[in-house]
């Protein structure tokens, strides 16, 4: 494994880089680091493709400014872009988990000609509409908990994860994981309640994230905090602005979604089923794969089932042109 520095501006990125080959561009979400695609690293690189996953701007080795503003998917799009030109190797193929899937959805439908193809986990591609998603959530929300509300104030969340840095990840893992008995983030609980209220800590943790996988996440936490991982969730209306243009917007490059069958984003709409629609505005869909018995964590918690999902995706496009 190398590590490089990709500049966009002033934002230094961390990429990490396996192999050689056609690009692979890798995103990853809240809260984790490039290493959560590092069983896709291993198996991309053996099939002869140049792997590159980015810390996101706000993790790990990457910069973290502070305003909110930095942290809108315009701007992160022109991270994964220039990851890409780093490299000199558009059209390139982008896969993106949890945050990392609305990145690499908007990035593709942003510069549409330097991507050839692009795979989201966990988070289906939802149009911009007549209202950002945080907006919605209030009206959905308005008399219980939700995180991303609670992820609007700026201080408290910080404050909570930061208090005990292993015990708020392990809760987060474990909680949207598919070991849970139950959807952890969806926990009913009172508007005023804190996010991780009620969350068990698991002792042990289970085998998909060993000791030493957790203590990366750890590490990084402790150096770099949670502003700036918070401030994702504190952009959406910004989001909603600046992607105006795009209201509605389908994407054509072929695509393809995979998530596990007890993600709690399923059902973040009450009575809805995120996932039973993924490709609806998706004009070149080529499937979905639903995990059974896994969580959100999902290229962790089931790795040879994703490689073995996004390889089927990556093969048919060399089959397809």
């Amino acid at each position: 494994m190398d590590f490089i520095t990709v500049k966009n501006g002033e934002i230094s990125l961390n990429v990490a880089v396996k192999g050689e080959g056609p690009l692979i561009v890798c995103v990853h979400g809240w809260p984790e680091l490039w290493y959560s695609w590092r069983w896709q690293m291993d198996h991309f690189a053996a099939l002869g493709f140049k792997v590159a996953a980015l810390d996101v701007r706000g993790y790990g080795g990457s910069s973290k400014p502070p305003e909110v503003a930095a942290y809108s998917l315009c701007q992160l799009a022109s991270d994964v872009i220039a990851v890409v030109d780093h490299f000199g190797a558009a059209p390139a193929i982008l896969f993106g988990h949890d945050w990392g899937a609305p990145i690499v959805w908007n990035t593709t439908l942003l510069y549409p000609e330097k991507i050839r193809a692009v795979a989201g986990l966990s988070v289906p591609y939802m149009p911009r509409g007549e209202m950002s998603f945080i907006e919605l959530a209030k009206i959905l929300y308005k008399d219980r908990f939700f995180y991303q509300l609670y992820f609007q104030k700026e201080g408290p969340p910080e404050a909570e994860f930061e208090a005990d840095i292993p015990a708020a990840l392990r809760k987060i893992y474990y909680s949207a994981s598919g070991d849970s008995p139950r959807d952890g983030l969806m926990i009913d609980k009172g508007p005023d309640s804190t996010m991780l209220d009620g969350m068990p800590d698991p002792d042990p943790f289970p085998a998909w994230m060993s000791p030493a996988d957790l203590k990366v996440y750890v590490d990084a936490f402790t150096a770099g905090g949670f502003r700036g991982p918070f401030n994702r969730y504190r952009a959406q209306n910004i989001d909603f602005a600046e992607l105006a243009a795009y209201a509605g917007a389908k994407i054509a490059q072929p695509t393809f979604f995979v998530a596990g069958e007890r993600d709690p984003v399923r059902n973040f709409v009450g009575g809805m089923d995120l996932y039973a629609n993924a490709g609806a505005a998706l004009e070149d869909f080529r499937g979905a794969v639903i995990i059974p018995g896994v969580g959100h964590w999902v290229q962790q918690e089931a790795p040879d089932a994703v490689n073995l999902a996004l390889e089927g995706f990556v093969e048919g496009l060399s089959r397809s042109g």
